[in-house]
């Protein structure tokens, strides 16, 4: 059986996977990336927030980003069953900071990462699925890996990054997986041609539109004239729908109000696709070896859009903590990357709870929000979680609560009033 021997494996070539092949590959380590897919490959996720930037700067792969003329991405529009809309801009958000991002179909934008990686001769695997994977008792690895034809082949490296994503490839060969606190949702969603398309900024906005406290709609343009349209709800919610897939969709986009004219009797791209219970949460983040990134670590809900951001956040500290490593340097796991990563994982797990109790839509539509506010929420939006001069972020337990029950009570005043 043929073996490879490589500093570190990376499994995944995501944007996770890409953020931490670039970093080590600059740095001089002999790095291998398998994929167990081939690329391009649609995935989900396809509106970042604007914290994602600063890693893909970081590591130099901005640029061929830049050149793909992705949707530009400044805020985030959030619309309720009432008429009442709330506009998040990320440049009036607390602190610094990129002010925007982009909306992006995640075929084009993964593979313009992993085309960009191979120019600068990282080895990537594609169609390569782990199969086992053994550490010894130092955190060396080998792990036993199965091309398209079911071929085995071995690769032993000095330390292992998971950056499977959705396949959680440790988590699942390690018993590392837990329940997560995020209540159990299901999501439906397809492409259209976006033809109806209104003029100007209209026509670029991303919009999440609130049926109800559980149940809310995503639309997102991309620059090729594509939309990506999906509803979240309650698994039971979903399911009483009836027909095929496609026939649920068009009828749950009858339910919007404000979108119906545009996506009725257009032609779907591809039959629509459905995840259920789709939030995650692992046991531990690292062990001896091996670090686990993005989605194979922790992953929320799609309303606030994190799931990519982490994922970088994640890839980028771990490859530099890595790095340390295997130059000899002491790295405290648990300080410098668990308890870190975790805390942005707990603020945002805040926002996802309280969209979900409906505090945070008390607040997003509240008629006189105060400014401040809102621009430290827009903060958390942009995922700048990380920043305690936010009180968003530091109070972010008690704060989200507090500010949803002023506005209960000033709400129950005007009515008497």
């Amino acid at each position: 059986m043929k073996n490879e021997n490589v500093d570190v494996l990376i499994i995944g070539a995501g944007p996770s996977g890409s953020v931490a092949a670039a970093y080590l590959h600059k740095q001089g380590f002999r790095i291998k990336v398998v994929e167990k897919n081939q690329f391009p490959r649609f995935v989900i996720g396809e509106s970042l927030i604007p914290r994602c930037m600063d890693h893909f700067e970081a590591v130099g792969l901005l640029p061929c980003l830049e050149a793909k003329g992705f949707e530009i991405k400044g805020g985030a529009r959030f619309m309720n069953d009432k008429g009442v809309v709330c506009n998040f801009d990320f440049s009036e958000k607390h602190g610094e900071g990129w002010d925007w991002t982009w909306q992006v179909p995640r075929a084009d934008f993964d593979v313009t990462l992993t085309d960009e990686l191979q120019k600068w001769g990282v080895d990537i695997d594609f169609q390569k699925e782990v199969v086992e994977v053994d550490f010894a008792d130092d955190g060396h690895s080998t792990t036993t890996i199965k091309d398209a034809e079911g071929t085995l082949s071995t690769i032993s490296a000095r330390f292992i990054i998971d950056s499977s994503g959705w396949g959680r490839v440790l988590p699942r060969l390690l018993d590392l997986d837990k329940p997560s606190e995020i209540p159990e949702h299901a999501t439906i969603f397809t492409h259209v041609k976006d033809v109806k398309r209104p003029k100007g900024e209209e026509g670029t906005l991303i919009t999440f539109d609130i049926i109800d406290t559980d149940t809310w709609l995503w639309v997102i343009p991309f620059s090729n004239g594509d939309c990506s349209i999906g509803y979240v709800g309650t698994i039971e919610y979903l399911e009483s729908f009836e027909g095929t897939p496609t026939e649920k969709l068009q009828q749950m986009m009858r339910l919007s109000t404000y979108y119906r004219d545009r996506f009725e009797g257009l032609e779907y791209r591809f039959e629509p696709k459905t995840i259920k219970s789709y939030s995650a949460s692992v046991k531990q983040l690292y062990g001896k070896g091996f670090a686990l990134t993005g989605n194979s670590a922790e992953f929320l809900d799609p309303v606030f859009s994190s799931g990519v951001t982490f994922a970088a956040e994640s890839a980028h500290l771990s490859a530099q903590l890595i790095a340390r490593q295997l130059k000899g340097e002491p790295v405290d796991w648990q300080t410098s990357y668990t308890d870190y990563i975790m805390y942005g994982v707990n603020v945002f797990s805040t926002y996802v709870k309280e969209w979900y109790t409906g505090n945070l839509q008390k607040i997003f539509f509240h008629s006189t929000v105060n400014k401040g506010i809102k621009a430290q929420i827009c903060a958390v939006l942009a995922g700048y979680v990380w920043d305690r001069t936010n009180p968003f972020v530091k109070n972010h337990d008690r704060l989200v609560k507090t500010v949803a029950h002023i506005a209960d009570m000033e709400m129950e005043r005007a009515m008497g009033d």
